[in-house]
């Protein structure tokens, strides 16, 4: 009889599949936005540099004023022992704490806030930011890294600047032990094998050599054993070049 499929493994939720969130050093969430941040600002100063493996980029650990300490990610530029500002009436700055109706129009911004208090959910990643584009009323218009434009309210809160970071991925690993160490930090399965390369009762594309035996395309509503390949592809399979000519037509005009 054979084994569960690796993604029926992986969604059953076993031990070797989850992540070591005891050896990840931060909830990662801003300040509670108190009477302090509502009627001015906090000060606080940098005291170090955080690698915490539960992401790519670097945190910023933060003594501020009232005595409070906590984690924030880190943006490009900053520097131990500089300053960093969290309220309403907040100074403009690198790694700055402020609500989005605050923020100048064009200003870049990372860990924002999804909704009032959330702690900061958006932009996160190393090497990204965001944009505020406009503002209308009470509502403040982001422009995500996706180029997708979101909606947020004026007093979501958010970051300037940009997540650092953004050239871990230029260094070539190298050499597979390099990879094998990245991967554990989080512990990502590694190595992954090609679905062809498997036996037929191991995988749905297995039992055929470089070839999968039937179309990749799958269901949005597949059952878990047979949810591999393309997902709810809209097409797959190279472009045709009739497509390609009358796309290009369309934009002429």
């Amino acid at each position: 009889m054979g084994k569960l499929l690796r993604q029926q493994r992986r969604g059953k939720g076993s031990v070797a599949y989850k992540a070591p969130s005891h050896r990840y050093k931060s909830e990662l969430a801003f300040r509670k936005f108190d009477d302090g941040e509502k009627s001015g600002a906090v000060r606080g100063e940098v005291l170090r540099f955080v690698d915490d493996p539960a992401r790519g980029a670097l945190l910023m650990d933060i003594i501020f004023e009232d005595g409070s300490r906590m984690h924030l990610l880190a943006p490009e530029g900053m520097a131990k022992g500089q300053e960093i500002m969290s309220g309403s009436s907040a100074r403009l700055g690198l790694g700055s704490c402020l609500p989005l109706s605050k923020i100048p129009e064009g200003s870049m911004i990372y860990n924002i806030e999804m909704a009032p208090g959330d702690g900061g959910k958006l932009v996160r990643a190393p090497g990204s930011y965001a944009t505020i584009v406009s503002r209308e009323k009470d509502s403040v218009y982001v422009k995500l890294p996706s180029k997708h434009t979101l909606i947020l309210q004026g007093t979501c809160r958010a970051q300037i600047g940009v997540v650092c970071g953004g050239g871990r991925l230029e260094k070539p690993l190298l050499k597979a032990g390099n990879n094998f160490y990245k991967k554990h930090a989080q512990n990502r399965k590694w190595p992954v094998n090609r679905g062809v390369h498997m036996s037929a009762y191991t995988h749905p594309f297995g039992g055929k050599q470089h070839h999968k035996g039937r179309g990749s395309a799958t269901s949005r509503n597949a059952p878990p054993g047979r949810k591999v390949g393309h997902i709810a592809a809209r097409s797959t399979g190279r472009k045709k070049a009739h497509v390609e000519e009358q796309k290009l037509a369309s934009a002429n005009k």
